[in-house]
């Protein structure tokens, strides 16, 4: 059977994330372990106890949901499961990209801080937001966006049929809400997160990013990796290294990711790490697929296999 892993991203953190598989399995102790001595910090501690207002700061969220992530693909990898083809949403590519051995787990450690670090400094807090908008065709969200009259606001995530999240300036994406909800949006909500991501408002973050990039070796996919940015199957190290930075300021096509990884005969995704945000997101996107999370137990996901 071909499987899909797919890798979360930042909102899907909790406190207490990873406690259950950390306690089973001494693969997922090492990598607390190996992200703890990388960071300079208590990485377990930090995901099992938090506090909440530390582990949202998106310079500490971001390599503890890798943490999470690889901790849990490390068990999967045990237990002899092998994807097909990886993806990740958002922050959750550097996963997939360790996943596919494109770049080593202490290198996206360093570099997911550091995404955190530009992704927060881009932007001075209170003048960004993000929305997201439900209900609405991408067609109209595009149409609101262009519609804004009082600063900068863009698409920035196309996640699943009817649900697609906005980002920008904090006046035009409060007019953009406003406007979504007199033209039928079912609800249309700011997000709680610190940096307005995936639009022009990271070009600074961008550009630091690609230095960043330079720094780190690349290695080709040893699995196929369909990125976020153009929803295409990559292969190259060059190609990668130029997704990632794209990523930043540009919208996320995961709808079209999905849709091309099931176009290329995969019926089963296992959501590789903490929640269940992107199960929920492909059941919408086609709901004749299966989806499994890794927030059921290991061995249940072995017998639905």
């Amino acid at each position: 059977m071909s499987i899909a892993f797919i890798f979360p991203g930042q909102g899907s953190q909790y406190v207490g994330m990873g406690r259950e598989i950390h306690a089973g399995y001494p693969e997922a102790r090492e990598t607390f372990e190996e992200a703890s001595e990388v960071l300079g910090y208590d990485m377990k501690a930090l995901c099992f106890e938090g506090p909440k207002t530390e582990l949202n700061k998106t310079f500490r969220t971001q390599p503890s949901i890798l943490t999470v992530s690889i901790a849990t693909l490390r068990v999967l990898e045990r237990v002899g499961l092998k994807p097909a083809v990886v993806a990740g949403h958002s922050l959750g590519e550097y996963s997939a990209l360790v996943a596919a051995g494109v770049i080593s787990f202490h290198d996206a450690l360093r570099l997911t801080e550091k995404r955190g670090h530009f992704m927060q400094n881009a932007v001075p807090e209170g003048k960004g937001l993000m929305a997201a908008i439900l209900g609405l065709s991408r067609e109209d969200v595009d149409s609101i966006c262009l519609d804004v009259s009082s600063g900068y606001v863009s698409p920035a995530n196309y996640n699943c049929p009817g649900q697609i999240v906005i980002a920008g300036e904090r006046p035009a994406v409060e007019e953009a809400i406003q406007m979504a909800k007199e033209r039928g949006a079912r609800r249309a909500v700011p997000l709680a997160v610190s940096a307005p991501s995936h639009c022009a408002l990271m070009i600074e973050a961008s550009s630091q990013l690609a230095e960043e990039l330079e720094r780190i070796d690349f290695s080709p996919p040893r699995i196929p990796v369909v990125n976020n940015a153009d929803a295409m199957f990559l292969n190259t190290t060059g190609s990668i290294k130029a997704s990632l930075v794209k990523q930043l300021d540009s919208p996320l096509l995961w709808e079209d990711s999905v849709r091309n990884i099931i176009e290329s005969g995969i019926r089963t995704f296992i959501e590789v790490g903490p929640g269940k945000v992107l199960s929920g997101l492909i059941r919408r996107i086609d709901g004749g697929v299966k989806t499994l999370n890794t927030d059921t137990s290991l061995e249940e996901i072995k017998k639905l296999l």
